[in-house]
């Protein structure tokens, strides 16, 4: 696998696109760092880091509306690629669905939305958007 974050994006997708309850994925820092923020800005429902394998695995509860039963997460997209990253300064920053979505960034000062970039003033790869 050349790209460990789209598979875990693409896992999620999959489980939303088939209606699935829960999800399991690999773990690693960078996906837990992910998932964490997903579960911040109201994406998925919960999250279970599970540390019995040696690598680690992630749960993750979906969410979905209780009436139409539609997810929350209307789109998971991969900006940054193994094979063409994605950077953006401060000036550069993405606005995603003209603020009613994020954009996830890896930046020198760990990962976050665009929003907490902009207020810290930090750039980095643009990771994904999710809306």
């Amino acid at each position: 696998m050349t790209d460990p974050i789209a598979d875990f994006l693409t896992r999620v997708r999959n489980a939303i696109l088939a209606k699935h309850k829960v999800v399991e994925a690999p773990a690693s820092n960078l996906k837990k760092e992910i998932t964490r923020i997903l579960h911040e800005n109201g994406y998925i429902l919960s999250y279970k880091f599970i540390d019995e394998v040696p690598q680690g695995r992630i749960k993750i509860a979906l969410k979905y509306h209780p009436e139409t039963k539609q997810s929350a997460i209307k789109n998971l997209e991969r900006i940054s690629t193994s094979g063409l990253r994605r950077y953006a300064s401060v000036a550069d920053m993405p606005r995603v669905k003209n603020g009613l979505g994020i954009a996830i960034l890896s930046t020198s000062k760990g990962v976050m939305t665009d929003k907490e970039a902009r207020a810290q003033n930090a750039g980095g790869e643009v990771l994904c958007y999710v809306y």
